[in-house]
Order: C-alpha cells, then structure tokens, then sequence
C-alpha cells in the first residue's frame, strides 16, 4: 500500500493559479511514478501527467502541457501540482496517483490512488 493525501484544492479565478501537494508515506514511495487525474461532473477521469521516480522525467496531457508542471521532493515524500493560467474547464477533483511503472496514461496503471482535492476555476 502506498497512502496518498492530497492538499492545496481550492476556488482560483480564471488565469489564477494553484499548486497542489501529494504526501506519500512508506518506505518505498521514492521509486514510485507519481501522478495527476481529474474528473470533472458528468465527465470521464482523464490524466493530466506525471513524473518518473527520479523526478527527471514528466510527461503531461496535452490539455494542460505548458500550463501545469509536476515536481517532486523525494526527501518529504512529497509530488506538486503547479497550475498555471486556469481556465474554468480544468474544474474537477484532482487526484494523486502512483506506480511502479512509469508511461501510462491509463487509471487501470496506477494501483494507489488519493481521495481526491477539489479545485473550482471561476470564469
């Protein structure tokens, strides 16, 4: 098991920005892909991105690439979600993601999910 608890969801007027926080615990948390969804009402989960182990590599939605980085900080345990430029439709609830596999896009490729922080653009 690998507890995720997200931080940091909020309401940001349109163009604001926000920087969401994921706490993992364990041992082993540091050799672990960790990662972004959300899911919006009435819409499917979609993935917004992620980074490698090392945090030397990242890859992201392209809703949201050039707007949205993800950092990590292996010594806390800790990933960021930093949003740039929000626009009303990246409303949703976020959630932090992890694996030991990185590349997927996928929610079936992340076993441990976090319960989810809201974040409301304003328009």
């Amino acid at each position: 098991q690998v507890p995720l608890v997200e931080s940091g969801g909020g309401l940001v007027q349109a163009g604001g920005s926000l920087r969401l926080s994921c706490a993992a615990s364990g041992p082993t948390t540091s050799y672990y892909t960790m990662g972004w969804f959300r899911q919006a009402p009435g819409k499917e989960r979609e993935f917004v991105g992620a980074i490698n182990a090392s945090g030397a590599g990242t890859f992201y939605a392209d809703s949201v690439k050039g707007r949205f980085t993800i950092s990590r900080d292996n010594a806390k345990n800790t990933a960021y979600l930093q949003m740039n430029s929000l626009k009303a439709e990246d409303t949703a609830v976020y959630y932090c993601v992890a694996s030991q596999f990185y590349g997927r896009r996928n929610g079936a490729g992340y076993p441990y999910w976090g319960q989810g922080t809201q974040v409301t653009v304003s328009s």
